[in-house]
């Protein structure tokens, strides 16, 4: 096992978690870009720091991780998931700057897919809906009524938890989807059908 911390919106720190983990390990074979944040704001009283931090976290990180850990998932074939979010389906006028950026995620994902599958790298996307995480428990603290809605449009009728993303991540990680690239799959108890 092996720790590193890093601020993945730093080009040289996300250099160093590639670099740090084949010094450790000799190879790397799935990357998962996981790193999110989201600020609750609308479009007109959102600065544009707050868009640049929370694009730059949501999805320069994956562009930064995925073009540093190209060469070493070449090697051997390897998977790449990105965690976007529902919100790339959906406009959200209280989280303009996290929606926008997670549907740069689904486009990144479909983009290196097809950059990158002659060379045995599958890069695909999972979409989590609401999910019991510290995400999840900000928007319910700043979003009035918010539990409520997500309740009432989840034909699940309920909420995420974290352990419900951990099929999907397994199959994407997974020989068995050797040909699966450039997909996003919500994860969301069927709240983007509903």
């Amino acid at each position: 096992m092996l720790g590193l911390a890093a601020d993945v919106t730093v080009t040289e720190d996300a250099q160093a978690l590639v670099d740090g983990t084949l010094a450790r390990f000799g190879r790397l074979d799935i990357l998962v870009n996981n790193a999110g944040i989201g600020i609750h704001c609308r479009p007109e009283e959102m600065t544009m720091e707050q868009w640049d931090l929370n694009v730059s976290v949501n999805l320069r990180s994956v562009f930064h991780l995925s073009k540093f850990a190209y060469d070493a998932l070449r090697d051997g074939g390897g998977k790449i998931i990105n965690i976007g979010s529902m919100y790339s389906i959906f406009g959200a006028g209280e989280v303009p700057a996290y929606a926008a950026s997670k549907g740069g995620v689904v486009q990144l994902t479909k983009s290196l897919a097809v950059a990158w599958a002659q060379e045995d790298i599958q890069v695909n996307a999972i979409l989590p809906g609401w999910i019991n995480t510290g995400l999840g428990a900000q928007g319910r603290r700043e979003m009035k009524g918010l539990d409520e809605r997500v309740l009432a449009r989840t034909p699940a009728a309920r909420w995420g938890e974290p352990g419900d993303l951990a099929g999907t991540a397994v199959f994407l990680a997974s020989k068995a989807s050797g040909f699966v690239t450039g997909v996003s799959i919500p994860v969301d108890g069927g709240y983007s059908v509903s």
